[in-house]
């Protein structure tokens, strides 16, 4: 038996029978049409609270991209669910600011009779907010669910009109929720083996305690719960897709840090790990002890990008002993060690087999015309689940047929689910926990015959994923050094995408791990052993979408003949085929066609002797070559 969440369904393979229980469900909590009914609640304790206007951001007390239903305070408000978004709510105005990938979702979402839909970073959150309000006017926040950085940059852009940014004690969202709002996750937690870890525990809380005291600083406060989780060599459950627990850290200078979580999570095992590693305390004492180091005049470093505003003010908002400093945890978890590296080649080929298996499965079923967005997302999950290695899915798959691939996000729900049909095309992003490592793969099939703009907009897409795969580069190249490589083809064609070309991805932690990614915004040099995703895309509103994503593993430098300096590599881990129908040769250059035709000779001979023999014939036709010679 394969359990994996909540929602069972029954599968027969063989002489085996499955109860796959579905990580991933297809209703949305989301209602649209509450959103006015209850903004004008807001609005109306607005005045009550002496506040002119109350931001409302997509976080909880992490700062994380994935939080729990407790937190889901955003979609409460609005109906949007998308992963990244904020809203503003004036006395007389509403407003939901979300970046270029979720546009086209939040009209879908959000009743916008009460909320303007406004595009970031085109506008800017603050500016927008000042030109609003008058001299005088206060803005309320939670210190909880905005890291310092954000409050300095908002209170600059506010003050230009004289506006003020005032933090609250109590949210008025959590009371207006009141006691339908979820309980906070109790999530077991669970050990990270050291053949998965690679390092142990003990040694990672030394350098870090190396590290606090050649800075001449006496502590660290660790807020990010995958920082926590790599440490410590744990993993959890209280946030589905993300492996991880949620909890707060202090690293001392010398001694046992304290991790604080609560102590329900913890079972036998994983207290007689953590019991040599640190103290446990529960989450109620730690504002004791953050005012403890306030007191004893320790000098605390903190990350104020990404730590809560709340730490910062406990401590002292002008307190000279505080120190801003990155997360010590997130280079060196970004850069993975030996173990890890061998790990997530692992996983991809399984996930390779479970993918190939997939699409063999799509390519014989999907042009009859029976198979919708959920039946699709169900069958490559069941076959994930057989694997018998799959801990989570890493985020709820997109599966979007025709226009809905245009969706740059897209989530497919029970009202929102299509067939897949002749003629479009079916893009699907996806990706797996296993405790060995994290995948994320996107790949946009044909069903039916594809038409010529669909196959020379796709051609233009791998193009670019293409010119990132081959890239050679010198040390402390970032990925904005690079995204427009993977932009040119369209460029040339006056087409683009918008969202960035590339994300980190954790070691069986988050799929989207910083600091390093591939886009404007990326000035993180680029590391060997950091993993990376290779995702350039084509979205045609109301008819297609198109994304090919590979992972890829930046490789220890090499010398290349009669160079003069040693370059950087990408290593490709997915193996995955690509949609040989979509591709027009003719745009393409003979190196082009000869990386994809070793690509898929790769894949064919990794992934095919894992394969039965209908899908590895299959395989076989799927990876022909291409190109001449």
């Amino acid at each position: 038996m394969v359990q994996c969440s909540n929602n069972p369904r029954i599968a027969h393979y063989g002489h085996t029978v499955y109860t796959i229980l579905m990580f991933q469900d297809f209703t949305s909590s989301a209602n649209p049409l509450e959103g006015a009914e209850r903004t004008r609640r807001l609005q109306a304790r607005l005045a009550d609270m002496g506040l002119d206007a109350f931001v409302v951001p997509r976080a909880d007390e992490h700062m994380g991209e994935y939080v729990p239903a407790s937190a889901e305070r955003l979609m409460w408000l609005t109906g949007f669910t998308g992963s990244a978004g904020m809203a503003i709510v004036g006395r007389r105005c509403a407003t939901l600011f979300v970046d270029g990938r979720y546009t086209l979702q939040a009209g879908t979402q959000v009743d916008a009779e009460v909320f303007d839909i406004v595009q970031i970073p085109d506008t800017s959150p603050g500016d927008w907010l000042a030109a609003k309000l008058r001299d005088g006017a206060v803005v309320g926040f939670d210190p909880w669910l905005h890291p310092t950085a954000w409050v300095k940059s908002f209170e600059a852009a506010l003050a230009k009109s004289g506006v003020k940014l005032k933090p609250v004690t109590r949210n008025p969202v959590d009371q207006l929720w009141g006691a339908e709002r979820p309980a906070p996750p109790l999530g077991g937690v669970s050990v990270q083996p050291i053949e998965y870890a690679g390092t142990r525990a003990e040694e990672k809380i030394a350098e870090l305690q190396k590290g606090l005291k050649a800075d001449g600083r006496d502590a660290v406060i660790l807020t990010l719960p995958d920082s926590i989780a790599w440490a410590l060599n744990i993993r959890g459950t209280d946030v589905k897709h993300n492996p991880t627990p949620l909890a707060f850290a202090i690293v001392h200078a010398a001694g046992k840090p304290e991790l604080f979580v609560d102590k329900r999570k913890i079972g036998a095992e994983t207290k007689a790990h953590l019991s040599g590693l640190v103290r446990l305390r529960e989450p109620v004492e730690l504002e004791a002890r953050v005012k403890a180091l306030k007191d004893a005049r320790r000098k605390v470093q903190l990350d104020e990008g990404t730590a809560a505003h709340w730490f910062r003010r406990t401590l002292g908002v002008k307190s000279v002993l505080v120190s801003d400093a990155r997360d010590p945890c997130i280079l060196p978890k970004a850069r993975k060690n030996a173990s890890e590296i061998k790990g997530t080649r692992t996983a991809h080929e399984r996930d390779g087999v479970a993918m190939a298996r997939y699409l063999a499965w799509l390519d014989r079923e999907a042009p009859s015309g029976r198979i919708d967005e959920i039946q699709a997302v169900q069958r490559l999950e069941t076959m994930r689940a057989e694997t018998q290695a799959l801990k989570e899915i890493s985020f709820d798959t997109i599966s979007g047929s025709g226009p809905n691939g245009a969706i740059v996000h897209y989530r497919v729900t029970e009202a929102t689910s299509r067939k897949l049909a002749k003629g479009e095309l079916f893009l699907v992003d996806s990706g797996a926990q296993y405790q060995d490592g994290t995948t994320d793969v996107t790949r946009t099939v044909a069903i039916g015959k594809p038409t010529q703009e669909m196959r020379e907009r796709f051609t233009l897409v791998l193009k670019g994923m293409i010119a990132i795969s081959t890239l050679r580069f010198p040390k402390a190249t970032t990925g904005a050094h690079i995204d427009a490589f993977a932009r040119k083809a369209l460029w040339d064609a006056g087409l683009d995408f918008d969202h960035g070309t590339g994300h980190g991805v954790g070691s069986y932690l988050s799929v989207h791990e910083g600091p390093q990614s591939i886009s404007k915004r990326g000035h993180i040099a680029l590391e060997p052993g950091m993993i990376i995703s290779n995702e350039p895309g084509y979205y045609k509103t109301g008819a297609y979408g198109i994304r090919i994503e590979n992972l890829v593993l930046v490789s220890e430098p090499a010398d290349i003949p009669g160079g003069e300096r040693p370059m950087l590599s990408f290593e490709t881990l997915t193996l995955v085929p690509i949609d040989r129908r979509l591709v027009e040769p003719k745009l393409m250059s003979a190196d082009e066609l000869r990386w994809l035709d070793a690509y898929h000779a790769r894949v064919r001979a990794t992934i095919g002797p894992h394969l039965g023999p209908e899908d590895r014939a299959w395989l076989a036709a799927a990876t022909e070559k291409l190109g001449k010679g």
